[in-house]
């Protein structure tokens, strides 16, 4: 493999890795589920869920995001492994949520991922998510309202 290879790798697991938080920030489920290989699995323990195969991954999607009120998350980069066609790495999470039921929060998570070089360019084989800090106290903040129609 070459420099240029190596780094061109780095780039697209890097931006899948942007594609997912981009898909889960605008509800984007079949978009997010698409991230995956089609035998993919992400699981989160702490929620707890785990949802393997494209199809589980976006209707489960739609279940955890039928339930928001709001959710936002940003993703830091972390590690990148590279071993041929396949790779392993890590990103750190922020995550601020509200759902309809009045749960809400702060949290910092790790996903630990596993990608797969595929003919659709890399693709996530597994992500696991860990929550490393959970702060249940009530934000003070909310999502905007739509305002009054303009007359």
């Amino acid at each position: 493999m070459t420099d240029f290879q190596t780094i061109a790798d780095r780039v697209e697991i890097e931006a899948l890795r942007g594609e997912f938080t981009d898909a889960a920030m605008m509800r984007d489920r079949a978009r997010l589920a698409s991230l995956f290989t089609p035998d993919g699995a992400l699981r989160m323990p702490n929620i707890p869920a785990e949802l393997v195969g494209r199809e589980e991954i976006r209707a489960g999607g739609e279940r955890l995001q039928a339930q928001w009120d709001f959710f936002v998350q940003t993703t830091h980069p972390g590690t990148i492994q590279l071993d041929g066609d396949t790779a392993s790495g890590r990103a750190y999470i922020q995550e601020l949520a509200r759902t309809l039921d009045g749960r809400q929060g702060l949290n910092y998570a790790i996903y630990h991922d596993r990608y797969r070089r595929t003919s659709e360019g890399w693709k996530f084989t597994e992500r696991v998510y860990e929550v490393r800090y959970f702060d249940p106290t009530p934000l003070a903040g909310s999502a905007p309202r739509p305002g009054p129609a303009a007359s």
